[in-house]
């Protein structure tokens, strides 16, 4: 057997060995780069910046794996990028937010082929969740949302009416979504991406009294210290629970004003700077407090503090003091 032979036969079995095709006889009639080059279907990244049809389907195919929003637009925005890095994360690689190839194939391996209403946002209505003549705490939620994206502007009544059911096409309309006066899970899903979890008192229609909150107290836990009013509100969702009479530092030692956050809690204590007693001590800013102060219960406005918040009611902070937690904002304004 010529040299040549044992060579091409040593070739074709590593070729079948190893799998790789596309090596001939002695002629070379397809060789070996060329072939490689051949095997391979060329595939374009897809990335932040990039448009096309490609992107449209992209998105569709991230909306039914809960990572895109209904609505595609052909362009791959930072949404499209956060939806890819995502589902690069679950799977632990590296999430880059770029569409290779291995993430495509996954993607499309992990979905359907989407169809024409979905890559050209034709929609029809989904089952509804709720309906006129609905009632309960969910219509007091969306008509609270609706409230904030003023679609609605009756009293939030738990009720689903008249009022519910144009307040809610309005908001379908102007969405592109079937316009049926029924809340599907599209319209929920809209509705809620675009507003906040309300508060007790938007959900009850609780009108606060007194000089206006800061819109900072509106939400979640807070100390609103009105220097206006020189009052302490204590607010949880934008509900008033405690109001108490409060006094500030002297203009050379001013209590600072802006938005903190209880970071200390002492129930008896005593400054370090002053020597003096600051029971029930909520910190908020370096050495600033509201606490306690037997000065001011006995003497009034006539003083003022160091730049801590002073309360001259001591069975009202106490009570405050066991309602606060570390974390806990603290809004120091001007109304």
């Amino acid at each position: 057997m010529s040299r040549h032979r044992t060579l091409t036969l040593v070739l074709a079995l590593l070729c079948a060995l190893t799998g790789v095709t596309g090596l001939t006889g002695p002629a070379g009639a397809a060789s070996g780069p060329s072939a490689q080059a051949a095997s391979r279907v060329a595939f374009a990244p897809m990335r932040l910046g990039d448009t096309g049809w490609r992107v449209r389907q992209l998105q569709s195919r991230l909306h039914q794996l809960d990572l895109h929003s209904e609505v595609v637009t052909s362009r791959f925005d930072a949404e499209t990028r956060s939806g890819v890095a995502t589902f690069q994360r679950r799977r632990g690689w590296r999430a880059d937010g770029v569409v290779d190839r291995r993430t495509w194939e996954k993607i499309v391996a992990r979905t359907t082929e989407p169809t024409s209403e979905a890559l050209h946002n034709v929609y029809t209505p989904g089952p509804a969740l709720l309906q006129r003549g609905d009632a309960g705490m969910w219509v007091r939620q969306v008509q609270a949302r609706l409230k904030q994206v003023r679609w609605y502007d009756g009293r939030v009544t738990g009720r689903y009416g008249a009022s519910t059911v144009k307040a809610v096409k309005g908001f379908q309309a102007k969405r592109r979504i079937p316009v049926t006066g029924q809340v599907d899970r599209r319209t929920l899903s809209r509705l809620t991406g675009m507003t906040r979890q309300p508060t007790k008192a938007e959900l009850f229609n609780v009108v606060p009294t007194g000089p206006a909150l800061d819109p900072r107290c509106a939400t979640g836990r807070a100390m609103c210290v009105d220097k206006t009013s020189r009052s302490l509100r204590w607010v949880v969702d934008g509900v008033v629970l405690r109001t108490v009479e409060v006094r500030f530092g002297s203009d050379e030692l001013p209590t600072r004003e802006g938005a903190f956050a209880v970071f200390r809690k002492s129930r008896d204590h005593v400054s370090s700077l002053y020597g003096t007693s600051m029971p029930f001590a909520m910190f908020f800013s370096g050495g600033q407090a509201v606490h306690y102060s037997p000065d001011f219960a006995a003497n009034g406005y006539a003083g003022a503090s160091h730049g801590c918040v002073n309360v001259r009611d001591r069975v009202a902070v106490e009570w405050l003091f066991d309602q606060v937690r570390l974390g806990d904002k603290v809004i120091v304004y001007r109304s």
